[in-house]
């Protein structure tokens, strides 16, 4: 803990109120506090004995004295290595583009809910080597509602998107499995999208975002003086979604306290708020999300076994990245058109070099990550497509290593760009598809042209055209 009370942030802000919300949230995780309250005051303090220790800065839009995007460049300028995270209330892509181009790290908007702020100060400062490349951004571009957004071919994933499509049409709960990043929300407003209750409202609760001891008065509510501090009557989440669906994020991390209260609500389907004398009937559609597979916590006596069982009416287990790398190819090119869609930026494509590069990580926040990544190289890219230069930070992690045969085996194995992002001459291509017919065939010419959906004659005349030896 000693290193967590040594983090010292400086909040740029002249709102009273916000200062000691962001102070209060971030005292939580050991944070203590230095705030500025204009932009002379900031890069002043920079130069100080105190200014020295700061491990982040959180700066709002507002900042008085400068322009936020001015300011940002100025502190980048002076401490290139320290995390700067902006405060807005506009949720405009092309701030964000500006924010980082200037040097921002990240930015949230206001207001901003506590489990963001944390994460997003964790990430910040606990990223490896400071790569500001691998900054897991948060989701900034509206979200597609419908199965056909989810992209990917592999076998584990359209297995999962085809249980999750069947269970959408059910009323019974769906227990979606993976690992953070991997698109369990997306896959939730899809399947809200494709549900019975589509018209009716999805409500989120994050059981991990909220303190232990206050689960229980969040998802069934309390009457007035029920316990000291109930100074109100507070409706419960499940109370609120009635009609509705809900969804229980990190339900991992529900106290097993509160467990076997809410196995006995989907037992009977009735709530009793805390302090309350009667209980009633709720009609709720539920979907549960866990970034551990609960099994393996049942094993270990963190979570029920009966409350497992209920909740995986369905259960839908959504792969990692590194388990579907084949996507790779088409996620990127997704995920760069929808990112030259947003203000401030343009459509981009991306060379063989840099896929080769991505297909030579692991990618530990899976789909979320690679998102995030391709986001902030688009910022900064000059060319017209991304190359491996505009990953720099994934080439040093992985010290020059790079799966030469990876982009092979997943069915990338015709370069389409030159080094320099631009297209590569027709010929080339075509002399290029041809020779790796030849050679995965290995030279029954017949086989070669019945594959690439030519005659035996073309093709021979092509590999004369062309300069190819045959290795029949």
């Amino acid at each position: 803990m000693a290193e967590a009370e040594a983090r010292l942030l400086m909040l740029i802000d002249d709102e009273p109120a916000q200062c000691r919300l962001i102070t209060a949230l971030a005292a939580r995780e050991g944070w203590r506090t230095v705030i500025a309250r204009d932009s002379e005051t900031a890069v002043a303090m920079l130069g100080t004995r105190q200014g020295m220790q700061l491990s982040a800065i959180v700066l709002d839009q507002w900042v008085p004295g400068d322009d936020a995007c001015t300011l940002i460049a100025e502190l980048k300028n002076r401490r290139p290595a320290l995390p700067i995270l902006m405060l807005t209330t506009s949720a405009s892509p092309l701030l964000a583009v500006e924010a980082m181009r200037a040097g921002a790290t990240d930015y949230l908007i206001k207001p901003v809910a506590p489990d963001q702020l944390l994460q997003a100060l964790r990430a910040a400062t606990t990223r490896e080597n400071n790569g500001e490349e691998l900054q897991p951004l948060t989701e900034k571009m509206p979200a597609i509602l419908d199965f056909d957004a989810m992209i990917g071919a592999a076998p584990n994933f359209r297995t999962a998107l085809a249980v999750a499509a069947k269970a959408a049409r059910a009323h019974t709960p769906v227990l979606i499995e993976g690992e953070s990043g991997t698109g369990k929300e997306m896959l939730v407003r899809a399947m809200h999208a494709a549900s019975p209750r589509s018209k009716a409202s999805l409500r989120f609760v994050n059981i991990g975002g909220i303190p232990a001891n206050q689960v229980e008065s969040v998802l069934f509510g309390h009457e007035k003086g029920a316990f000291p501090g109930a100074f109100d009557r507070h409706i419960g989440a499940l109370q609120h979604a009635d009609g509705a669906t809900l969804v229980l994020d990190e339900i991992d991390r529900m106290p097993l306290a509160v467990q076997e209260r809410f196995e006995a609500y989907l037992e009977t389907g009735q709530v009793q708020p805390i302090g309350a004398r009667h209980s009633f009937r709720i009609d709720v559609r539920l979907f549960a999300a866990s970034n551990t597979p609960l099994a393996d916590l049942v094993a270990i006596r963190q979570f029920r076994p009966e409350l497992a069982a209920a909740l995986a009416g369905a259960k839908v287990v959504l792969p990692a990245l590194r388990d579907r790398s084949g996507d790779l190819p088409a996620l990127a090119r997704h995920f760069l058109a929808r990112i030259g869609d947003q203000p401030g930026l343009r459509p981009l494509g991306i060379t063989d070099g840099a896929l080769k590069l991505l297909f030579a990580y692991d990618w530990p926040g899976n789909v979320r990550q690679l998102q995030a990544v391709l986001f902030r190289a688009a910022v900064f890219c000059d060319g017209d497509a991304l190359t491996a230069q505009d990953f720099p930070h994934l080439s040093s992690l992985l010290g020059g290593e790079q799966q030469d045969n990876a982009m092979v085996q997943e069915g990338v194995g015709v370069m389409l760009y030159t080094p320099d992002g631009n297209l590569r001459p027709l010929d080339e291509i075509e002399a290029d598809v041809i020779r790796l017919a030849i050679g995965h065939y290995r030279g029954r010419m017949t086989e070669v042209a019945r594959r690439l959906g030519i005659g035996r004659s073309t093709l021979y005349r092509k590999l004369s055209d062309l300069g190819i030896e045959s290795a029949a």
